[in-house]
């Protein structure tokens, strides 16, 4: 299907619609949907990867932010009980969103937001199951770059202590309306069965990680000058290293040794 509605492209959210049927039916087989599943949509656009879900699982919610595509959703008649939320994604709690967790979460995202929106699943683990996520493939490459490389950093590390990470496969500009000026891809995420920082330490290790990337050519021992760290802690961490020399498990031992 495509998109033959003719809705403005608003640059503010970062539209951009999937409109190739083939590249769609490839995005289904993935995600492998069961009747079982309880699936959360963001970013449904005008349904048509949606209209492709939908009857195969048990329910499905989808969440939109532009108020014209929740009245296009509303009057698909092939759309008769999807719950729509109407609002921004970073601001909703998936447990009260009026579909049973976990569920399986799917997003076509505005690529501006796609580091939030994974920000957003690690503060929500106990309430979705996997998650596909399209983004760009620059941002992928990110999330799976070595230690010590340029694309290596607060993102890397960060989403590495908590989530598993598959590259499902690439997506050309030419399957989109409009056309971005990138190549896309779709991640599938899976939650660690133990994260590598614990559940209660997340903010401070974001936050510890940010701090050392914010200026990332200097040494630990100048950006985390303000942390306190105990003599233990310096002797198996050189506070000469730059932070793209240090693995995830070394940031976690960071956090884990640091005295309050």
């Amino acid at each position: 299907m495509s998109n033959t509605t003719n809705h403005p492209f608003r640059k503010k959210w970062g539209q951009n619609f999937l409109a190739d049927g083939n590249l769609l039916d490839k995005i289904v087989r993935t995600i492998n949907p069961k009747n079982t599943d309880s699936i959360l949509e963001i970013g449904p656009g005008e349904g048509a990867l949606t209209e492709r879900i939908y009857p195969k699982v048990k329910e499905m919610a989808a969440i939109e932010i532009d108020p014209m595509l929740i009245e296009h959703l509303k009057n698909r008649d092939s759309l008769k009980g999807l719950q729509i939320v109407h609002g921004d994604v970073l601001l909703q709690e998936i447990e009260t969103i009026p579909i049973n967790n976990p569920v399986r979460v799917i997003g076509n995202i505005p690529y501006n937001i796609t580091s939030p929106i994974i920000f957003w699943l690690i503060e929500q683990l106990d309430f979705w199951d996997d998650a596909f996520i399209m983004m760009q493939k620059e941002v992928a490459e990110r999330l799976s770059a070595k230690v010590g490389t340029k694309a290596y950093g607060r993102f890397t590390v960060v989403v590495g202590a908590y989530l598993n990470m598959e590259y499902c496969f690439t997506i050309p500009p030419d399957v989109f309306i409009p056309k971005p000026k990138v190549d896309s891809a779709i991640i599938r995420f899976t939650k660690k069965e133990i994260p590598i920082v614990p559940d209660e330490k997340y903010v401070r290790f974001n936050k510890l990680v940010a701090t050392a990337f914010s200026q990332r050519r200097k040494m630990l021992r100048n950006t985390l000058k303000a942390w306190n760290f105990a003599e233990s802690v310096k002797e198996r961490i050189d506070f000469t290293r730059r932070p793209e020399s240090l693995t995830i498990e070394e940031f976690a031992l960071l956090i884990d040794l640091h005295s309050q």
